[in-house]
């Protein structure tokens, strides 16, 4: 897509964000909105923050590191969103503001342990397997409150909240339950004394039912900068 359609797009994903958040009693404010620009060219990202957004999300770890080295004038939170592998967690945690796909706690140990003397703690997000999918990454539902409590001890890092990749649904109703779930565990959590402020869930099909229930972080690709180019 031309960079010079991207405000639109973006305003018009902002509106639909902004009336899903008053369906559900929400200031629009409340929800962080990630670009992902997975496959898509430094200037594509260049365009959207031209256009104000802040936060911008990379699933490869060797893209990401060329698109923050093309932007690093720029005041960018960045956002790791892909598959976490050990053999590279340490640019990872030198070079990411956020984390959103951590699973494991040699992986959480490994970020925390490489995370650099003067940087803040990374933020981290534990991605659960709400569907049980074996092709997906994630913790099951029933080991999340011992990962949790043992990531939230961890130096170096900070465990913000939990993410999602849910099955993939066309009705409304069906992506909500979805959602409610995730946000259950995180009430679950709270009840333990482990309490997270961000549900990282939602993309570009499914992001409004995210939104009403609950989700703080929407992570975006498709809707705003069209199908990633052919490689």
């Amino acid at each position: 897509m031309d960079p010079q359609n991207l405000p639109l797009r973006l305003a018009e994903v902002r509106a639909r964000i902004a009336r899903a958040a008053a369906r559900a009693g929400r200031s629009a404010d409340s929800v962080t909105l990630l670009a992902v620009g997975k496959g898509h060219p430094p200037a594509q990202l260049a365009a959207a923050l031209e256009a104000g957004v802040t936060h911008l999300g990379e699933s490869y770890l060797e893209e990401g590191l060329e698109k923050i080295a093309a932007l690093r004038e720029r005041p960018v939170t960045w956002h790791f969103v892909g598959r976490l592998q050990a053999n590279k967690t340490r640019p990872i945690a030198a070079a990411f503001d956020w984390v959103h796909g951590l699973e494991r706690l040699k992986i959480a140990e490994r970020l925390a342990a490489q995370r650099p003397a003067g940087l803040p703690p990374l933020n981290v997000c534990l991605q659960v397997n709400l569907g049980g999918e074996a092709s997906k990454a994630g913790v099951a539902p029933a080991a999340l409150a011992p990962l949790a409590a043992a990531v939230a001890a961890l130096p170096n890092l900070a465990l913000r909240g939990l993410m999602c990749l849910p099955p993939p649904e066309t009705d409304p109703a069906r992506q909500r339950a979805w959602f409610a779930r995730l946000r259950g565990l995180r009430d679950g959590l709270a009840a333990g004394g482990v309490r997270l402020d961000t549900l990282s869930m939602g993309m570009s099909e499914d992001f409004e039912s995210a939104v009403l229930e609950g989700s703080t972080l929407v992570r975006l690709g498709t809707v705003l900068f069209g199908p990633r180019p052919v490689q």
